[in-house]
């Protein structure tokens, strides 16, 4: 059996143990340290973002976002329907509403006509439009001068999901910069990685602490323990935080080599009809965390058949995002829909992306596509 090659692995670069070591060897392994301070900072360097706090993963961040703007019931949350449910559930953590936003084909993310449309909805039904979360999708930046438009003309408040896209740039900006808030991932699979993880970025000082306080049990400043809000255990390690900020260091080189990947693949299967890769820099320069693909249905290739054949090769490939408007526990609530999310679920492909794989890998995935198209 050839090795597994899996769909985007966590890739080492080898000063990550370095920052580990030095945390062993000073004791700080508990959620505090000045690690954490660190990873913080430099993640505010790298990507221009005003202030951060590092939590336990990019839920716990957007379940955050949403406490200290004040999402509660009687709300209504926009969010990109074509997306993982983790862009979705904090949501009904608050007891708001999600009201899901098809896609545009321009970058597969969030529609801003359809956006407009479900705000609209919204003040008829006297319901309160709160907050937007755009998910800058598999490093795709969305339409964001468009949205904040938008949010900026309703009073909403502008959330971006840029779990995905970190090192993608729009307008000489980093995606997760523009919104009141931002949000990142470092979950195993993503472009770099705590192990687990993630960050909630924003421009005021304030609401920044606020999450610090809240994400450390809402603990007052007594020499006993007294809380006067309820709190949450969402802060990341400091073991984390040294992690990340050795892949941080490499962050750059992660970045180029996805978009090598993506441009490998396209010159590679380019010449077979009926293939289109995820559009890449309609709103600025994308990360290309994965690489997605789409068979036109009128050449009879089943997604399903490539995957089957990848995996027989030991290669992990996976369908694309399942629309949150489909999924069972979403099943009653608010969707504005133009059928694109479903079109694209039904015949997309995300394909191996990770920075560690080697020519022969590529080689080995393309070589399968293609005997899987005859």
């Amino acid at each position: 059996m050839n090795k597994r090659i899996f769909l985007s692995p966590p890739h080492m670069c080898g000063e990550e143990l370095k920052y580990v070591n030095s945390a062993f060897e000073s004791n700080w392994i508990a959620p505090a340290g000045p690690d954490i301070n660190a990873f913080e900072s430099e993640m505010c360097a790298f990507t221009g973002a005003q202030n951060a706090v590092a939590l336990s993963s990019g839920t716990a961040a957007l379940h955050m976002a949403l406490m200290v703007t004040g999402a509660a019931p009687g709300d209504d949350i926009y969010c990109s329907s074509f997306t993982f449910a983790g862009s979705a559930f904090p949501i009904v953590y608050t007891g708001a509403s999600p009201v899901f936003i098809d896609s545009e084909r321009e970058s597969w993310n969030m529609d801003p006509g359809l956006l407009k449309k479900a705000i609209e909805n919204s003040l008829k039904s006297k319901r309160k439009p709160k907050a937007v979360i755009i998910v800058h999708l598999y490093g795709q930046g969305a339409d964001i001068v468009e949205i904040k438009k938008i949010c900026d003309q309703y009073g909403v408040i502008l959330i971006e999901d840029a779990a995905e896209s970190l090192g993608t740039i729009q307008n000489g900006i980093h995606t997760g910069t523009v919104g009141e808030l931002g949000v990142l991932s470092f979950n195993g699979n993503k472009i770099i990685t705590t192990s687990g993880g993630g960050m909630l970025v924003g421009k005021s000082k304030e609401i920044i602490d606020k999450v610090r306080h809240l994400s450390t049990q809402a603990r007052e400043a007594f020499p006993y323990y007294q809380h006067t809000e309820i709190g949450y255990n969402y802060r990341m390690s400091n073991i984390c935080a040294a992690i990340g900020r050795g892949q941080l260091s490499v962050i750059d080189e992660r970045v180029e080599k996805r978009r090598e990947i993506y441009d490998f693949y396209r010159r590679e299967l380019k010449k077979y009809k009926g293939i289109e890769f995820i559009p890449r820099d309609a709103f600025g320069k994308a990360n290309c965390w994965l690489i997605c693909v789409t068979f036109d249905k009128h050449t009879g290739i089943d997604p399903e058949h490539v995957r089957m054949a990848l995996e027989k090769e030991n290669i992990e490939s996976r369908p694309l995002w399942k629309p949150m408007h489909l999924q069972p526990v979403f099943a009653k609530c608010e969707a504005v829909l133009n059928g694109i999310s479903e079109d694209l679920f039904k015949r997309g492909l995300c394909l191996p992306s990770g920075t560690s794989m080697s020519e022969s890998d590529l080689d080995r995935v393309v070589e399968c596509v293609k005997k899987s198209l005859c």
